[in-house]
């Protein structure tokens, strides 16, 4: 059974940074596709930050460019997400998700990141 868990969120100003942290069980790391992040702000669809294959190489929506690293640790089964610069319009539920081939979509339960101005 595959399970994914998000750390991390959090009330922060205008400016600062947060690091999200998901960790995975019930699946060989290694074989994932993709992992990555999305976000859901309210009254707005679900749309993804970022996400990094394999092979280690990131995908970023352009909002975020520049100021959100993803990054992934296979030894920890656990993928990042540093925000830096943060703006009220990063304000959202982020969910961790996982795609493998074969095995589709799965997703965590969510974490709130609030951006005050």
């Amino acid at each position: 059974q595959v399970q994914l868990v998000e750390s991390g969120g959090g009330l922060v100003q205008a400016g600062g940074s947060l690091r999200l942290s998901c960790a995975a069980s019930g699946i060989i790391f290694s074989s994932i596709n993709l992992m990555g992040w999305y976000r859901q702000a309210p009254g707005k669809q679900r749309e993804l930050v970022a996400n990094i294959n394999r092979g280690g190489s990131p995908n970023y929506a352009d909002s975020v460019k520049g100021r959100f690293t993803i990054s992934r640790d296979n030894a920890k089964n656990t993928v990042y997400l540093q925000m830096n610069s943060l703006k009220p319009e990063d304000t959202a539920v982020y969910y961790c998700n996982l795609w493998r081939l074969g095995s589709g979509n799965y997703w965590g339960q969510g974490t709130q990141v609030t951006v005050s101005s």
